[in-house]
């Protein structure tokens, strides 16, 4: 299975492809489109809609991958990442790309066995699961190759993990390191 993970924002939307086969993780792509505050909205998420579409067209994932939304003290920026996922969304669908939302809590958890890990834990949990020389070039990728991870784990063992998710996402986290 293939899996396009995105963190979605208007500033900076990552993106990370992985690669699940057999249990195994690889990467296989990853980046972050960076657009002005100057720019207008519709310019904004009209890049990261290409993007996505471009991805989609180049790499062929059987699954686009997205953190739920989390509303934080800051309602603008909650809006902003609304309307970049809504550009992600839009992309897949166009493409007939699965949509996949997981919970910010599982996707630490399943990356890093806790739920309420930090990005440097994130980063560096993602660059020995995915057997990377070097973290993530920025947080916006790490987050993306997470959720992508946490997706492509999900999806190898569905069945397992109605029965216990933490500890089977867990376990298939420890397998694709070795």
């Amino acid at each position: 299975m293939k899996v396009l993970g995105i963190d979605p924002g208007t500033a900076a939307c990552g993106y990370g492809i992985v690669q699940e086969s057999d249990g195994r993780l690889r990467a296989v792509a990853s980046g972050c489109w960076r657009t002005s505050a100057r720019e207008p909205l519709d310019a904004r998420l009209l890049t990261i809609f290409e993007g996505v579409r471009e991805l989609i067209a180049a790499h062929e994932p059987d699954a686009v991958a997205l953190e739920e939304s989390y509303v934080g003290a800051d309602a603008r920026i909650a809006l902003s990442v609304g309307q970049a996922r809504g550009a992600v969304l839009v992309a897949a669908a166009e493409a007939g790309v699965e949509c996949a939302e997981h919970a910010p809590a599982r996707v630490k958890q399943t990356v890093c066995g806790y739920g309420r890990a930090d990005k440097e834990q994130m980063q560096r949990m993602v660059k020995l699961i995915l057997g990377l020389a070097d973290e993530p070039r920025s947080s916006h990728e790490a987050d993306a190759y997470a959720v992508a991870i946490c997706h492509a784990l999900g999806s190898a063992g569905v069945a397992a993990n109605r029965a216990s998710p933490s500890a089977t996402t867990t376990t298939a986290a420890a397998a694709a390191i070795e």
